[in-house]
């Protein structure tokens, strides 16, 4: 029978690639969403099949990582093979402005969904992310053996789940992992994330749509990696016969500046033409330099980056740029139908929100 897997976070940038990837390795999918008045599935839309046709495989289920009963429940009914925890409050910035909200979906969270494995009785096997940001301000390269050093809230509600999963891992023999994942973006990466911020100004400052990009610290450097790259190493954590923790990154790190230089030269442009700092965007505690060592899932994973910096911010510009020539396309049909029919009011334009 085909394996079968539960991913929360599945709407988000690493749940969208992992559903890819689970699929075209044949297994069952189930993802939780959380309940919205808006939709929210836009990066899962082109694999989602409706669940009446014989040959879907991937289901999506309404809770929420803050509902313990609805978890246990879909833990109980849907009895996953794997569990992929992928959702959380994940942007660093925010958690400094909601700490009591980031540490009950990032941190408590991560608890219940435990509990509910242990409370099913069910052999899985669970995936915690687990995030660079952990080490904070502990000297680089950062390996498994680097004591943590936290300067977030979000950092600290990461540590807490990276000590529950071991805790639930030696206390009732669950084979639970923390993947600790450094940076990894791509397309699909929230508009809000700094990667994206740059990728998406540089597009429309080429297209004449804006002017500048406001950034907080351009001097913030981190282990920049591409995520469908990450999302095998999710999964190659869980094929393994006993559980264990691993660093997953590139090795290289890079400025926030060098990213800016890197992708508004791939358009043409001088970024300091255009971008301008903002306090807002400053962070009460930063961390410096974030550089990660994956020897050791190099060694016992067979896992290494494919895609490097320089590559990984050309594919993040021209899917910005790709997403503007469509966009602009779809306004060109919709100024004609305009023309030609009766008056039409487009929910939005091909202007800078």
């Amino acid at each position: 029978m085909a394996m079968k897997a539960l991913v929360t976070g599945i709407t988000g940038q690493d749940g969208s690639y992992l559903a890819e990837w689970l699929l075209s390795k044949g297994y069952i999918v189930h993802g939780l969403i959380r309940r919205s008045s808006t939709f929210n599935t836009e990066r899962i839309d082109h694999i989602y099949v409706d669940p009446h046709d014989p040959q879907a495989k991937l289901f999506l289920h309404y809770g929420d990582i803050t509902d313990s009963g609805q978890l246990t429940n879909l833990i109980y009914n849907i009895q996953p093979d794997e569990v992929y925890h992928l959702a959380a409050q994940s942007h660093v910035r925010v958690s400094f402005d909601m700490p009591e909200f980031t540490g009950d979906i990032t941190a408590i969270g991560t608890t219940r969904l435990l509990e509910a494995i242990r409370r099913s009785g069910i052999k899985t096997k669970f995936y915690q992310a687990s995030s660079s940001e952990m080490f904070g301000g502990a000297p680089p390269p950062q390996n498994e053996e680097t004591p943590f050093k936290p300067r977030s809230p979000y950092a600290a509600a990461k540590l807490y789940a990276y000590w529950m999963v071991q805790n639930y891992r030696e206390a009732y023999g669950i084979f639970a992992v923390n993947g600790i994942l450094f940076n990894h973006e791509s397309p699909r990466r929230g508009e809000t994330f700094v990667t994206r911020k740059i990728s998406r100004a540089a597009a429309r400052i080429k297209f004449g749509l804006r002017e500048k990009l406001y950034l907080g610290n351009l001097e913030a450097k981190r282990d920049w990696g591409y995520a469908p790259d990450f999302v095998e190493a999710m999964w190659l954590m869980l094929q393994r016969e006993n559980p264990e923790d691993f660093v997953i990154a590139t090795g290289e790190t890079h400025s926030v500046k060098e990213f800016l230089e890197e992708a508004f030269g791939r358009v043409g442009l001088d970024w300091r033409d255009h971008v301008e700092m903002d306090p807002h965007y400053l962070r009460p505690l930063d961390v410096s330099v974030l550089q990660g060592d994956a020897s050791k899932a190099k060694k016992k994973l067979n896992w290494e980056p494919k895609v490097r910096f320089k590559e990984l911010v050309k594919i993040m510009v021209e899917a910005d740029i790709q997403n503007l020539v469509n966009l602009k396309n779809c306004q060109d049909v919709i100024n004609t139908l305009s023309r030609e029919s009766t008056p039409f009011i487009p929910a939005y334009g091909f202007s800078e929100a």
